[in-house]
């Protein structure tokens, strides 16, 4: 853990108040070399509206993961995340971790534990290092 780990995870989780979402607000945040190179929090594709759950309160299936919003972002701004730090609210879902670890991520700092732990499974089995910061 570097000193900079609790800073990172308090400005994904101020990040994470942008989500519409109502069930869970994630926040995101790319770092390599000590610079922000990505952000991301869960919520609708854009130009959708942004409410993330039907009128049951089941999160609609096409809302995007904090996770996959920063990464597509730092692909669209031409930006490498090789050797990157994720940092993010939640651990990852599988979905998320089969992103990160194609996007070259080499580290995840997550606090929270999602409900299913085959996204972290995943990550460790990639070699990718995993830290829980409470």
């Amino acid at each position: 853990m570097s000193k900079f780990d609790d800073k990172y995870m308090q400005m994904a989780a101020v990040w994470a108040t942008n989500s519409y979402c109502k069930r869970r607000q994630v926040g995101a945040l790319i770092v390599k070399d000590r610079m922000i190179i990505s952000d991301g929090y869960n919520g609708t594709p854009s130009g959708f509206e942004n409410i993330c759950e039907d009128e049951n309160g089941v999160t609609k299936p096409y809302v995007l993961h904090a996770e996959a919003n920063a990464i597509s972002k730092v692909a669209k701004s031409g930006n490498s995340s090789e050797g990157a730090t994720l940092y993010v609210t939640a651990s990852p879902c599988v979905e998320c971790a089969k992103l990160i670890i194609q996007a070259g991520i080499q580290r995840v700092v997550y606090r929270d534990e999602y409900r299913l732990t085959d996204g972290v499974d995943l990550l460790r089995r990639a070699g990718i290092l995993i830290e829980k910061i409470d």
